[in-house]
């Protein structure tokens, strides 16, 4: 059973950094793609990046191309979105998912909410100006 638990949120200045981590506790999600969303009030649940399971396909929404970086270390069962150059409109509560259908696909990332079975309970990210 995969159990996704945020870390690494907080509070930062407008240029500074963060680096969120996403460990699975129950252990199974290594070979799974994964993904960062992050979702502010009122507004529906965007994608931010997403990692194929063999690590080989990287996805980034447009707004944070070059500023974050997402990877994953399948030993420890960890997921990172490493966070640079924030901006006050990366403000959000940030959550990370995981899917465990089609399991055979290596080289996929998905970029849908409905992509994905699992769901961390999100942490928050504000970024002051």
């Amino acid at each position: 059973q995969v159990q996704l638990v945020e870390s690494g949120g907080g509070a930062v200045q407008a240029g500074g950094s963060l680096r969120l981590s996403c460990a699975d506790s129950g252990r199974t999600s290594s070979s799974y793609p994964l993904g960062w969303f992050r979702q502010v009030p009122g507004k529906e649940r965007e994608i931010v990046a997403a990692i194929s399971a063999n690590a080989l396909s990287i996805y980034y929404t447009a707004s944070v191309e070059g500023r974050f970086t997402i990877s994953r270390d399948n030993a420890k069962n960890t997921v990172y979105l490493q966070m640079n150059s924030l901006k006050p409109e990366d403000t959000a509560v940030y959550y990370c998912a995981a899917r465990s259908r089609e399991s055979y696909r290596r080289f996929t990332y998905y970029t849908g909410t409905k992509d994905y079975d699992y769901w961390g309970q999100g942490t928050q990210v504000t970024v002051s100006s």
